[in-house]
Parts: C-alpha cells; sequence; structure tokens
C-alpha cells in the first residue's frame, strides 16, 4: 500500500477530506456566488431570528442556556436537513434538557446537597455533568437527539434555576422550529 492509498483510506474511515484549493476570490474551489449569497442569507435569517428572540425575551442572563439556543440555531441554518434540526429533535431535546436540568438543580437545591455545595465545589461540578449525562441517555432512548439541548440541561443546572430561564428556552426552540418549517424549502445544507 502506497503513502497515497494508506492517506486515502484513512480520510476515508475518519471521514476527513483535503482542504478545498481557494479561488482568487477567496472561494473554495467549486463554489459559485450564488453559494456565498445563500450563506450570507442563511447566516443573516438565524441573526435576524436570534435577535427576535433575546428581544422578545429579554433574557441573555443565562449564558450555558443562550449558547444551547445559539447552537441549536445553526443547526436549522447550517444544517437544516440534518436529523438534528427536525422538529422532534428541537422541541424534544430541549424538552429533554429541561426536565433533566430542572430535576438536577432541584437536588442542588435541596438543603443537604446544598450545604454540601457551599463546602465542596465539586459537588455543583459533578451534577453539572450528571445532567449531561442524563440528557444525552434520556435523549437517546426517545429519539430526541439534539446535541445542543444538552447545553440546556447543564445551564439549568449550573446557574439558578427560573421560570423565565425554563420560559426562554420553550420561546425560542418553538421559534426557531416555527422559522425552519417555514423556511425548509429554501434553506440548504451549507456544511
Amino acid at each position: 500500500m502506497t503513502a497515497d492509498n494508506l492517506g486515502h483510506v484513512l480520510r476515508r474511515l475518519w471521514g476527513l477530506e483535503p482542504l478545498p484549493k481557494l479561488t482568487a476570490r477567496g472561494l473554495p474551489s467549486g463554489w459559485r456566488d450564488r453559494s456565498r449569497r445563500r450563506l450570507v442569507a442563511q447566516g443573516s435569517l438565524a441573526a435576524l431570528a436570534l435577535a427576535a428572540i433575546f428581544i422578545a425575551e429579554d433574557a441573555v442572563t443565562n449564558t450555558a442556556i443562550v449558547a444551547a439556543l445559539g447552537s441549536t440555531a445553526f443547526v436549522v441554518f447550517v444544517l437544516p436537513h440534518s436529523r438534528a434540526a427536525t422538529p422532534r429533535r428541537i422541541l424534544g431535546g430541549h424538552l429533554v434538557g429541561l426536565a433533566v436540568g430542572s430535576g438536577c438543580a432541584a437536588l442542588l437545591a435541596s438543603p443537604t446537597l446544598h450545604t454540601l455545595q457551599l463546602e465542596h465545589r465539586y459537588i455543583l461540578d459533578a451534577m453539572a455533568a450528571l445532567s449531561v449525562a442524563l440528557s444525552i441517555l434520556v435523549m437517546v432512548l426517545v429519539r430526541a437527539e439534539h446535541p445542543p439541548a444538552a447545553g440546556t440541561a447543564l445551564g439549568l443546572t449550573a446557574q439558578s434555576w427560573s421560570r423565565d430561564a425554563i420560559l426562554f428556552v420553550l420561546v425560542g426552540a418553538v421559534l426557531l422550529t416555527a422559522v425552519r418549517v417555514l423556511l425548509q424549502p429554501w434553506l440548504r445544507d451549507l456544511a
């Protein structure tokens, strides 16, 4: 087996493709201006959708939860035809994240764990890691895998639980799902 064949086999096994050669205009070869316009258009739509959610909710306070919705926007606008971008997975994943994160936050608020948490920081760290692991497990079991939703569970566990945070996630997930469903015929996978 030659070095070229070995490289080809390794790239195929790991799903790696060589970097595309760039044209004089800085675009990957094979890209047309239309693809660049689509990238700008879908990126702009993502920014508008998130801005509308953030303005409507006025709740850019919990950074992990905001990051989870930002990641959902990435999935919706960059990979709109992926399994993770289906309404079942967006809504179901965030509902699982909300349930698991709320449960872990409630455990942390119990008198025993709250006292331990004040004395030992690793209790919060362990519970945050557990919330992500449990949300992954439940999402897989109910077939609602949406990777950004694990951030929802993490955010609710690491920050203090609040009704506003839950409402923010619910409204954000519903709005992003609605935008995805309405624009699906025009959205294309960009990656």
